[in-house]
């Protein structure tokens, strides 16, 4: 998951007149793109002006909380029912990239809502026209869809003097990105006019299935089937161009997407005037500069598009975060990650027999590990980061004062290390072995060093006994209901003190030390829930142990990964640990 750390596209978040303002007549195609396709035509000035509409507060359209619209089928649809109340026309696009690359040039140049036939949306799509009171489809891509009988359906041609005659515009070709934030910025950024395209008739006519493959009959004709092929000989190429709706005067609000969203969402929320910014994370944290937009809003709303923004509720959450927070991650924005990576030494302030990074002097250690941070770095898309994880609690043979079996370090004992780190632009992690302790009270322990802003926690339930156990005999193990409880606290510690989010790693290497992982609670956007894979030996050991514990694994746990300098054998090199897919945020040397 590459991070990408350029700067947001600026300013534009708030006004971009994209829709012009010539009205229908009859069920034909009236004349009228956009203003800048129209400047100096003064009897379409007066035409858009006769029937611009009555200016409505942002707040009555679209609501003053964030909110988050799904998509999840990527239709499109409930994108254009926030956004346009009318429509008098409407793109509808087949599912593969190249199609809908095309409809979102067509959309945002003539202002009007893009849709994906999605193979199964017929019903919700014939709603959508019929709310939006459209006369007129243009199917893009060879999209199979039955369509309402009261519009009149065209079909795009798939070349340039077409593009040309359904939009008025002298298409400007541009070469489509790659790279899924790449290509969701460009669609984004795209002016009328602008074409991102295939080769020209690529796509004219061609039918697609719902997984966007090229077929010859995607969707076979039978007396059983309720969709109908639009895009027949009955459905003639356009002859004139499209007609758009008159302009609003609303401001829009904060449009945000992410590698996910689909692009005809883009494009319709574009093509209504709004302006979208691309992240590369589902989330605004992920820079400083997404943060400066939340909170620039001044009480306007913001619209997330896509499912992987999470529900509205939990999106609310994280944007009220972001503009609560002061502090930033090493490197900038408040996420953990995705952003950076991190590389870190692990141990104990009282000597090597219990991690390489007690071995030296906390500068010492810096240093010597930054020879190793510098390994990776070129292999590396994101910025590469120092990190300690320091054991704050060690599991002992024996059960101590308190009956424990495990002697917990002096927070100021720690602090020596934490201070290094830190002070290098890297970042700490506090390690947790509790015996037969609970965790929850383990961790109040370090309560200072946790209200640190680059300072996160770990759980290691190797060394969590149970009544009768002691260390060494058994491996551990500990109840999701137990990891909650810490995580319910650290996140709460962690809001109250603006903090911005903190690491919480999970250390495991076989699957009964979590027991009912399925129940921890992820719904904290204060953490970064890290899984982190311990097994070790041979390299067929270790991806034996990993495989199977990402079976099941939510996919919002970032993964991380521990090199063991005497146990593997042989350790992996920089390079073979960066191969590892998925590749890991965090890789430890013990």
């Amino acid at each position: 998951m590459p991070h990408d750390h350029r700067a947001l596209t600026p300013n534009r978040h708030r006004i971009i007149a994209l829709i012009c303002g010539a009205m229908l007549v009859g069920s034909g195609l009236a004349a009228c793109v956009s203003d800048s396709a129209n400047e100096g035509n003064s009897e379409q000035g007066d035409a858009r002006s006769s029937s611009a509409r009555t200016k409505t507060p942002i707040a009555e359209r679209y609501g003053t909380e964030p909110r988050v619209l799904p998509d999840t089928d990527l239709s499109g649809i409930e994108v254009s029912a926030l956004f346009f109340p009318d429509a008098p026309a409407v793109i509808v696009t087949a599912l593969d990239p190249a199609s809908q690359q095309r409809a979102a040039s067509i959309g945002v140049t003539a202002g009007l809502p893009v849709l994906t036939a999605t193979g199964n949306n017929d019903e919700a799509l014939t709603t959508e026209i019929n709310r939006l009171g459209a006369k007129i489809v243009v199917t893009v891509g060879g999209a199979v869809v039955k369509l309402p009988e009261t519009v009149t359906v065209h079909t795009d041609d798939g070349t340039t003097t077409g593009f040309e005659t359904l939009t008025g515009k002298n298409p400007e070709q541009v070469t489509p990105e790659t790279t899924p934030a790449a290509l969701l910025r460009q669609i984004a950024a795209l002016t009328p006019g602008d074409l991102l395209d295939a080769t020209e008739a690529e796509t004219a006519g061609r039918e697609v299935d719902i997984a966007g493959d090229d077929t010859a009959d995607a969707t076979p004709e039978t007396e059983e089937s309720s969709i109908s092929q639009s895009t027949s000989a009955a459905d003639p190429a356009p002859t004139e161009k499209l007609p758009t709706r008159a302009k609003d005067n609303d401001r829009a609000p904060l449009v945000l997407a992410a590698p996910g969203t689909g692009i005809t969402a883009v494009a319709t929320a574009r093509a209504a005037g709004a302006d979208v910014e691309i992240l590369d994370y589902a989330d605004p944290r992920i820079s400083g500069e997404s943060v400066d937009l939340i909170r620039g809003l001044d009480g306007d709303p913001v619209i997330a598009l896509g499912e992987m923004f999470g529900s509205t509720e939990h999106f609310a959450r994280v944007t009220e975060r972001a503009t609560m927070v002061t502090a930033e991650q090493p490197g900038g924005g408040q996420l953990v990650f995705p952003g950076r990576r991190m590389i870190a030494y692990y141990g104990h302030p009282s000597g090597g027999a219990l991690g390489i990074m007690g071995e030296r002097s906390p500068e010492e250690s810096v240093a010597h590990l930054n020879e190793l941070v510098a390994q990776y770095a070129p292999l590396s898309e994101e910025p590469v980061i120092p990190a300690f994880e320091i054991i704050a609690t060690v599991a002992s043979a024996s059960p101590g004062p308190d009956g424990d079996y495990s002697n917990e370090a002096d927070p100021e004992e720690l602090r020596p290390y934490i201070d290094a780190i830190t002070d290098a632009g890297g970042y700490a992690v506090l390690d947790l072995q509790p015996g037969r302790a609970r965790l929850i009270d383990q961790a109040k322990i370090y309560t200072d060093l946790l209200k640190l802003p680059n300072v996160g926690l770990a759980l290691d339930a190797e060394w969590k006994l149970g009544p009768d156990e002691v260390p060494l005999q058994q491996v551990g193990h500990v109840q999701a209901e137990e990891i909650n409880e810490v995580a319910d606290w650290l996140a709460e510690l962690t809001a109250d003190n603006k903090l911005p989010q903190k690491a919480f790693v999970l250390h495991q290497f076989q699957l009964q030390m979590i027991r009912n992982r399925e129940n921890i609670n992820l719904e904290h956007p204060e953490l970064a829930f890290v899984l982190h894979a311990d097994g070790h030996g041979t390299a067929g050991d270790k991806f034996a142990t990993f495989d199977v514990l990402r079976q099941e694994l939510d996919p919002r746990y970032f993964i991380a990964w521990k090199n063991f300098i005497d146990e593997d054998t042989p350790m992996f090199t920089p390079q073979q640990t960066m191969d590892i897919n998925p590749r890991p945020w965090f890789v430890s040397y013990q």
